[in-house]
């Protein structure tokens, strides 16, 4: 039986682990935390699980929550714009796209809790420890192939950046999140669970998704400022109540039609607001301990991408199972650099596609042919679902959302028009 040191229980580091379970590796896991600790503590982060992540979740057994979880069934895009006077913003667009299957976002605390219960239940070794790289070094000569599945800390620096790959040198946005109970449905589409995305050019996004959390049924709210922009209000990272207060004055002046349907919101919990921020980066994938041993980075400990998109949770499912593919396809063989190297590989097929359309969305300031694709979405069903359909696929992204004239065919194709 080959064995496997995996660093890190999150999405990737958990969903590797238990499908090298199910497959009979013997595989250890190092958490930093106990499922308890994970379970009443501060939310981690946001996410959204679109169709194919969820489809390897599934694949292992692993949906535990499909059945109490909303069913996100779209995703909503609306632009502000100011009003004429001082007064709040006002919709320049707003559209719903339908998803080609179900969504769903499960409150990483919940999930992953769970997720390490079951690890435990089903005979894994689990060490509740903070892994170094002196931890790593010392360990890895005992294992047949060591994975680092957290993108923090000193780990992280075991895989040099790649420049080629990584075109930020800081932050380029400030996150701040609150889970809330309360929040009320769009009265265009009462009865549709989707995720909203609401763009204030040059100042940043806010996103409200629907999620299960560790008391029931909930909604996230999500600003992604621009740093030092008018968003960009919690950089002291204020305590929960005055958190919500914030999220609550920005969406009443710059989306009120959210806002509309937020006023008797409270949060979920004591822990269910967060506030930070980090640098997306691409990194070599293969990283080398002091006394040479090789280890493989998985998801955002080589690949991390801002979360404008929605992507993280599902670049780290697909890792995780591209990487799973590739170590039982593997056998008996050794795992050296070169195996380390083509299974990276395997997933920068998909996964450099959200790497492109997540710095794309970026960019202080969208191209002209881009609002122009999300003006006509409003007129073409067909067209709002396409762009829906990438949260699933980016890769569908590079036929027509980067090139004004791949934009003005696709627009023109669905009009029936000459491009």
């Amino acid at each position: 039986m080959r064995r496997i040191l995996i660093a890190g229980a999150g999405q990737s580091g958990l969903q590797l682990a238990l499908g090298l379970q199910f497959h009979g590796y013997d595989v250890t896991l190092m958490s930093n935390r106990t499922s308890e600790e994970i379970r009443s503590g501060r939310v981690m982060s946001t996410q959204c699980m679109f169709p194919t992540a969820l489809r390897h979740e599934h694949e292992l057994g692993l949906g535990f929550w499909a059945a109490a979880a909303p069913r996100i069934e779209g995703v909503g895009v609306s632009v502000a714009e100011p009003a004429a006077a001082a007064g709040p913003h006002r919709r320049a667009v707003d559209w719903l796209g339908r998803l080609g299957g179900c969504a769903q976002s499960v409150d990483q605390r919940l999930k992953m809790s769970g997720w390490l219960d079951t690890f435990a239940e089903r005979g894994g070794r689990l060490a509740v420890h903070a892994a170094t790289v002196s931890d790593l070094d010392a360990l890895a000569r005992h294992y047949d192939l060591v994975l680092v599945a957290t993108g923090k800390g000193e780990l992280a620096e075991l895989f040099d950046r790649d420049p080629a790959g990584s075109p930020y040198a800081v932050p380029q946005r400030a996150l701040a999140v609150a889970y809330v109970h309360g929040l009320g449905p769009r009265p265009e589409h009462p009865d549709t669970e989707a995720v909203r995305c609401n763009l204030v050019p040059g100042a940043g996004e806010l996103f409200v998704l629907p999620t299960l959390t560790v008391s029931g049924r909930a909604d996230v709210l999500f600003w992604e400022a621009v740093p030092d922009g008018p968003l960009d209000a919690f950089q002291d990272q204020p305590g929960p109540g005055e958190h919500l207060a914030r999220t609550l004055e920005l969406m009443e002046h710059y989306v009120p039609w959210e806002y509309a349907r937020a006023t008797r919101v409270e949060l979920t919990d004591a822990q269910a607001t967060l506030a930070g921020g980090y640098t997306p980066a691409v990194r070599d994938p293969v990283g080398r301990l002091p006394s040479g041993g090789l280890v493989l980075g998985v998801a955002d400990a080589v690949v991390a991408d801002d979360p404008v998109t929605g992507q993280g949770a599902n670049s780290a499912a697909k890792c995780a199972a591209a990487y799973l593919a590739a170590i039982v396809r593997h056998g008996e063989r050794p795992f050296d650099e070169a195996w380390m190297r083509a299974a990276f590989a395997g997933h920068w097929v998909s996964a450099r596609h959200t790497t492109a359309w997540t710095n794309a969305m970026l960019a202080p300031r969208q191209p002209a042919h881009v609002r122009e694709l999300l003006e006509a979405a409003r007129r073409h069903q067909a067209l709002a679902d396409r762009i829906a359909g990438g949260f699933d696929d980016p890769e569908d992204f590079a036929e027509y959302f980067y090139e004004a004239e791949g934009a003005a065919a696709c627009v023109a194709a669905l009009a029936g028009e000459p491009a």
